[in-house]
Order: C-alpha cells, then sequence, then structure tokens
C-alpha cells in the first residue's frame, strides 16, 4: 500500500496560506512586526539574488550587497539619521578600493556594479513600503491596498491570460504572458484602489483609477524584470525556499516597484 502524498496543488496552496497567515500577522503587530518582516523578507531576497548575479555574469559580493541592501532598506525610517550621500560615496570608494586587493578583483567593476544594483533593487521597494507603512493617519491602509492591487493584477493576469489570452506579450522574456493577461492585470488594481481610495479614505476617483494603473504597470514590469534575470541565469526559479512556490523573489517581483510609484505620488498630490 503506497502512502499518501499532497498533490503539488495542495502543497501550492498550504505554502501559501501559511506565508500569508505569517506575513499579516506581522503586519498588524506593528512597527517591530514589520521590521521583522522586511528582515526576512529582504535578506532571503537579497541572498536569492547573489545566487541569481552569479549566472548572469558577475557575482554580487555578499560584503557589499547585504549591508548596503539593508541600508536602503531601512534608510527612510531606522537609518533616516545616516546621510544616503555618505553610504554612496563609502560604497564607492571603498567598495572599487577593496577590489583591488580581494579575491575575483579582475571582475571588480562589474562585481560591485551588481552588489549595488541588488541592494537597490531589493532594499529601495523595503524603504518605499516602510514609508508608506509609517505614513499617519492612513499609512497602513494604502500598504495593504498596495499589496491587494498587487495581488489582483497578478490573479486577474494569469486567470485571464491562461482563458482568452491569444496575443504573446514579451515572448522573449516569458512566454506564457499574453497582451489579454496584460491589460487585466491592469484593470484589477484599478478596481481595488477604486475600493481603497475611494471607498475606504475618501479620495477622488480619478487618484484611484490613476493610483491603480501605475501599481498594475509597475507590477507587470516588475515581473518581467525578474523573468529576465532568470533567463539571464538559466534558471527556473530563484531559488526553492517556498514548496510549491519557488523562491522569495519569484512571489514578491511584481510587489516591488508599486509602492514606490504609489509613494511618489500620494506625496505629490498631499495624500497621506
Amino acid at each position: 500500500m503506497s502512502s499518501w502524498k499532497p498533490s503539488p496543488l495542495m502543497v501550492r496552496i498550504f505554502s501559501a496560506f501559511v506565508i500569508l497567515g505569517g506575513v499579516i500577522g506581522l503586519v498588524f503587530a506593528g512597527i517591530f512586526g514589520v521590521y521583522l518582516l522586511v528582515l526576512i523578507l529582504g535578506g532571503l531576497a537579497l541572498w536569492e539574488f547573489n545566487g541569481l548575479s552569479e549566472g548572469m555574469g558577475s557575482r554580487a559580493p555578499a560584503w557589499l550587497l547585504f549591508p548596503l541592501g539593508a541600508f536602503f532598506a531601512f534608510s527612510g525610517t531606522l537609518l533616516k539619521a545616516v546621510d544616503v550621500n555618505l553610504v554612496l560615496a563609502l560604497s564607492l570608494v571603498g567598495g572599487l578600493a577593496a577590489f583591488l586587493v580581494v579575491p575575483g578583483r579582475r571582475q571588480g567593476l562589474s562585481r560591485w556594479a551588481m552588489g549595488v544594483a541588488g541592494a537597490l533593487y531589493v532594499g529601495m521597494p523595503f524603504n518605499f513600503y516602510l514609508l508608506l507603512y509609517t505614513s499617519k493617519p492612513n499609512g497602513l491602509v494604502w500598504t495593504l491596498f498596495t499589496i491587494f492591487a498587487v495581488v489582483a493584477s497578478d490573479a486577474a493576469a494569469l486567470l485571464v491570460g491562461s482563458r482568452i489570452g491569444r496575443h504573446p506579450f514579451f515572448s522573449n522574456i516569458s512566454p506564457k504572458k499574453t497582451v489579454e493577461g496584460a491589460i487585466a492585470g491592469v484593470v484589477a488594481p484599478i478596481l481595488v484602489m477604486l475600493i481603497g481610495v475611494s471607498a475606504v479614505i475618501g479620495f477622488s476617483p480619478v487618484h484611484a483609477i490613476l493610483l491603480g494603473f501605475l501599481v498594475g504597470a509597475s507590477a507587470e514590469i516588475g515581473d518581467l524584470v525578474e523573468s529576465q534575470m532568470k533567463r539571464l541565469a538559466d534558471v527556473k526559479d530563484s531559488s526553492h525556499l517556498i514548496p510549491g512556490h519557488g523562491g522569495v523573489l519569484d512571489r514578491i517581483d511584481s510587489i516591488l516597484f508599486p509602492p514606490i510609484l504609489v509613494y511618489f505620488y500620494v506625496a505629490l498630490f498631499h495624500l497621506l
């Protein structure tokens, strides 16, 4: 008699619920729970980027990638007293000087550039999530509805693309994506933002529509960017950390860029 084994779909669903429960729990635990969440997700994402970078041509130096990524993630909150120009200057002078002596110095410039790029790619989005979250009086609402809008974008793009998608969309990067799915991926976050921005917070529907479009478009760009990284590194997933889902970067790629655009939009129009 063979032993029972859960199906891949069951594993995927169970993993998703465990992760979602942990994320929601830490978000509602308060600022220190959110800081812990950023440390966990950001640290794992940086570790995965470090692995991908070697396949992309130049392995990011861990001694530069992790500290700089952590600084960028907390540069607007916990570490806002530290001058960004000072950190960038030290990263430039000290980072390039180190490659005069450390192993791998023949690829020093490209490895340094990969380390800085990875730190920005992972760290800065978390910084803007923290800036949204800590803004008063609607920081939690802005943060949650930004994430909800991205989730809606991903789900709509997958559903519509798999059911009625016929026209390829960036097929050289991600063969399964379609124009129909991409359109649905922009429409869905607009509907979510109409609920969040207009119904809950009470701002004009025009802001909701524009923010929904920005979230949907930037979520799809983020997804394509990470897909391109994996294609360059010749891997299917960023790692195998999450059963049935691949890696952390595979799950958060589409949520990395939206908070940046949302934060600057709401700051520009004084909606915070």
